[in-house]
């Protein structure tokens, strides 16, 4: 070392410790005897060093009581003023911590690789560069480098390229904004999330994001405040198959950083946001690029690059932060959930409807279809929207390329329907049932319902009132004002054996024909709900107890034929309840006497005309359920 200073004060030195007995420096000031003159250098690498201390900054610092060989350790009695080369202040003498609290400047991770590089970090990362020497500042203290409102310009100063990036994020504004809980660079990085260090986990590197990430949007009421995502909405990504896929040691998973970003990060209202929904699918497509390109190719991404704010996007479909599997039966996605959670909420919207000029009644019209009703009666296999029009790739039924367009339309339906051909496809699918649309099927199915209505209205009136004037003659029988008349003794053979084994099979086949065929058509009436929720596999078999129910009403139908075109009694029995004139003078006779206008109870023959009207009304139902049932059954 070459010492550009005074004989004099060299000399007043070598004194002082002879006089002593001392032959070191242990205090403050018999340091700053030599390091107090401004003019003291050395030669370092043909460089000019000051070795000028400034007392006033030492005396301020932190470390104000302590004496200089605290730091600056390695000193020799015997070679004084000190040896010609000075060990390196190891900081970590004290602050053992360091390495903990610096996890971002992996070359203080360890005391080895803190030793390697100068015991205090490399040559451009170290204690000294970050904190100073003689003028290191309290971070606590207002003002210093690396006080809480400084930290962003204190890091950058050698981050310069996340600067700007960082100052325009969201994270960046509402630090400038003085946002209570807004994040600075020491807030994210003093956890191990970075990949600086080779040989780390990058799994571990991910669940650590995320735990940085939750710190303050799921623990930070401060920073929940600010959001308007709710606590379950943020936890939800535990849950979702990313949660589970990454837990599970899965690397390549997304986590928060890959969706939303590090530094640039931005609200998805922000146009330069990863997540905003113009951009999601290219976000989407780092990690699934397949799928990406069919969605890009299709209907609902030519919709979004034509600049339509409407058009779904994978967040719409899928979810956010709540992504499942497609066979969770609790996703969106799922094949029971798809047609009602996705696709309606766009394909019902009448303001949709009037700004595209696309069908609303097309969710309405599936969930009317045989495929609707049976999703809804809880069928495990069913088509729904995806099933016919696609998942990701859905093009107009005009593209050659749709998968329903008229020449792919078979292969489509015969997916599920093996066999299905050109005259298997040649119907209409969405049935709207208009006098415009579909005039035939309208007009058959008013005057279905007009019929229905009338019968079972017509029943209830005329049963209603019979039920009134028989409790009132009862009444009158029992108060006295009338004479009980008593049938004669004679006895007669209503039904013979074969009459009732026929009577009760239709009465049991059209019992569960109806069951099973308003558990179809209605699947989420209250007695439905309590029939499946008796029996979990009521739906399915609902299908085979309908059609065995069918082939029984059709055979007791077949066996009823015979019996009266061949037998004699079967014979009478048909010309016994054929209609005749006096039937309607019956019915008026029944109406006057029910209704209070006559007193008179009319007599019948061994029919009565209500009994003809039911028989005759069985028939022309046993037609139409037969003649229907068979085509539905046999349609392809």
């Amino acid at each position: 070392m070459q010492l550009r200073s005074s004989t004099a004060l060299f000399l007043s030195i070598i004194l002082s410790t002879v006089i002593s007995g001392v032959l070191h420096a242990q205090s403050k000031a018999d340091c700053l005897q030599c390091h107090s003159d401004k003019s003291l250098t050395t030669e370092r690498n043909g460089k000019t060093i000051s070795l000028f201390a400034d007392e006033g900054k030492l005396n301020s610092s932190p470390h104000a009581k302590l004496v200089c060989v605290a730091c600056h350790s390695g000193f020799d009695p015997n070679n004084m003023p000190h040896k010609e080369k000075i060990e390196p202040v190891n900081c970590m003498t004290c602050h053992r911590d360091a390495p903990v609290w610096h996890r971002f400047h992996p070359q203080m991770a360890t005391p080895q690789v803190a030793k390697a590089n100068g015991r205090n970090g490399s040559k451009d990362i170290s204690c000294k560069n970050c904190h100073g020497t003689h003028d290191v500042v309290s971070p606590k203290v207002p003002g210093s480098k690396f006080f809480a409102a400084n930290l962003v310009a204190a890091c950058t100063a050698c981050h310069t390229d996340k600067k700007e990036t960082f100052l325009k994020s969201a994270h960046g504004e509402a630090f400038g904004a003085g946002v209570k809980g807004a994040p600075t660079c020491f807030g994210c990085h003093k956890n191990d999330i970075t990949k600086a260090r080779e040989g780390r986990d990058s799994v571990q590197i991910k669940i650590a994001q995320e735990q940085v990430c939750l710190s303050c949007h799921l623990d930070n009421p401060d920073v929940r405040a600010q959001m308007s995502p709710d606590v379950g909405f943020i936890r939800a990504y535990d849950q979702s198959v990313h949660g589970k896929a990454l837990r599970a040691g899965n690397a390549k998973v997304a986590n928060c950083v890959n969706c939303h970003g590090s530094h640039g990060m931005a609200k998805g209202a922000d146009p330069r946001s990863s997540m905003n929904r113009m951009n999601v699918p290219q976000t989407c497509a780092r990690c699934h690029p397949a799928i990406a390109k069919q969605y890009a190719d299709g209907i609902h991404g030519e919709a979004l690059r034509q600049g339509k704010p409407e058009a779904p996007v994978c967040t719409n479909c899928h979810g956010e932060h709540n992504i499942m599997k497609a066979a969770d039966p609790h996703s969106p996605v799922a094949a029971a959930n798809v047609s009602q959670q996705v696709c309606s909420p766009c394909h019902s919207s009448m303001k949709l409807s009037q700004k595209y000029g696309i069908r609303a009644d097309r969710f309405q019209t599936f969930q009317d279809s045989y495929h609707g009703l049976a999703m809804k009666g809880g069928a495990v296999e069913v088509a729904n929207c995806a099933s016919c029009h696609g998942a990701h790739y859905i093009r107009p039924s005009s593209d050659s390329t749709s998968t329903i367009n008229a020449k792919n339309l078979a292969n489509t339906c015969g997916q599920c329907h093996k066999g299905a051909n050109k005259r298997f496809v040649s119907g209409t699918v969405h049935v709207k049932k208009t006098s415009t649309e579909e005039p035939l099927l309208y007009w058959v199915a008013t005057i279905y319902i007009a019929l229905i209505a009338g019968t079972i209205g017509g029943m209830f009136i005329h049963n209603l009132a019979d039920f009134i004037r028989k409790s009132k003659r009862k009444l009158a029988i029992r108060r006295g004002a009338l004479h009980e008349t008593h049938a004669g003794p004679h006895l007669y053979l209503r039904m013979t054996k074969s009459e009732r084994l026929q009577h009760g099979l239709l009465l049991v086949s059209f019992l569960m024909l109806v069951i099973t065929g308003f558990m179809l058509r209605f699947p989420e009436a209250w007695w439905v709900r309590a029939i499946r929720d008796l029996i979990a596999a009521a739906y399915d078999w609902r299908g085979v107890v309908h059609r065995v129910a069918a082939v029984a009403m059709l055979a007791a139908s077949a066996f009823h034929l015979y019996y009266i075109i061949f037998t004699e009694r079967g014979k009478q029995l048909v010309k016994d309840l054929w209609f005749k004139i006096s039937d309607l003078t019956d019915m008026a006779a029944v109406l006057k006497y029910n209704f209070g206008f006559s007193n008179e109870k009319p007599k019948f023959g061994r029919f009565s005309y209500i009994e003809k009207s039911e028989y005759w009304a069985l028939v022309w139902g046993m037609i139409v359920m037969g003649a229907t049932g068979f085509i539905m059954w046999f349609d392809n």
